[in-house]
């Protein structure tokens, strides 16, 4: 392992137990939390990760300020239960529909921004089945002990449901996409575990600054600017345990590597397509198309109607969506 990796595994890796509600609400002082749930088509799911958050962070004990879903395009009961569970339900075809609307995670988060009042956003995935609220107490931990932290990300033994049992396996994009890339060009991030957990916590004023790619690589793109511009000291992870979600087919997993891939290589400067047509061939030679939108949309702190938090400065221009 690269030197500095191993050092910061050593030194910024930490435990989902090692912050108690009392420490943190201690250290929380005058910041506001956030807690944003993307969701697209989650009403399986969608209230128990809203109702143990809401029961357990919001009214059991006052760490988190909102609790927010952002329903991303969904065409099920997504945003009722999500609402019934006591979420503030936000609708990305509502928020600001000027900018454009469209479907995918890292719009949704990016949209969240101009919803939400946290000093520090911290991202749940909706589709949960396996999990506890030490997913956002951990989160927090780091940012609010440590300043210099800009960006926290968690990691977790994943189950995957082999239909025999369960296995302590997944992230396959993580590990044949992610992970290898980072070894190859930013070794300082090899140590990084999930580098594409959907379990997240940031800075309100540094997320706003960053491009933001539509799909799933939020995740990526996130890290790899925070590093590039604050360095590996303003990088942390914690241990959350264990999780398990619903996991998506192998073409599906296809057009997430696509995305995944373009977002990388875009920060080596290489001049990558907004749209990539990828066939996924049957075995029958016949073929669909799944269409890779690689678009990013720009810093919300540049957009006009960004309403900034206490720490930063207001908007810097009209700039269109991307």
């Amino acid at each position: 392992m690269d030197p500095r990796a191993a050092q910061w595994f050593r030194e910024l890796t930490g435990d989902a137990d090692e912050w108690s509600i009392d420490d943190l609400l201690s250290a929380k002082g005058g910041q506001r939390i956030s807690v944003v749930v993307p969701a697209r088509n989650e009403e399986r799911t969608i209230a128990d990760v809203v109702g143990q958050i809401r029961e357990r962070l919001v009214v059991g004990r006052p760490l988190v300020d909102e609790l927010v879903v952002m329903d991303s395009l969904s065409t099920d009961a997504t945003a009722e239960r999500a609402r019934a569970a006591g979420a503030t339900v936000q609708s990305v075809e509502e928020v600001h529909p000027e900018l454009g609307v469209f479907p995918g995670k890292g719009e949704a988060l990016w949209k969240s921004l101009f919803v939400t009042c946290g000093d520090i956003l911290v991202f749940i995935d909706a589709d949960l089945t396996d999990w506890g609220t030490h997913f956002v107490t951990g989160l927090l931990g780091p940012l609010l002990s440590r300043p210099q932290v800009q960006l926290v990300k968690g990691f977790y033994d994943r189950r995957l449901d082999l239909g025999e049992g369960v296995a302590a396996e997944g992230g396959r994009v993580t590990e044949l996409v992610a992970r290898p890339w980072l070894a190859l060009h930013r070794a300082e991030l090899s140590a990084v575990v999930q580098p594409l957990a959907g379990e997240w916590a940031i800075r309100r004023d540094h997320f706003a600054s960053l491009t933001v790619p539509r799909g799933y690589g939020v995740e990526l793109a996130t890290l790899l600017d925070t590093h590039e511009r604050h360095g590996l000291d303003a990088i942390a992870q914690v241990d959350l345990g264990q999780r398990a979600h619903v996991h998506q087919s192998i073409h599906d997993l296809s057009a997430m590597a696509t995305e995944i891939m373009a977002v990388a290589e875009r920060r080596t400067g290489v001049k990558t397509p907004d749209h990539v047509p990828l066939p996924l061939i049957q075995r029958d030679r016949t073929w669909l198309v799944r269409h890779v939108i690689t678009t990013e949309r720009p810093p919300a702190a540049s957009i006009h109607g960004y309403v900034p938090g206490p720490g930063e400065s207001g908007a810097v221009s009209d700039l269109p969506a991307v």
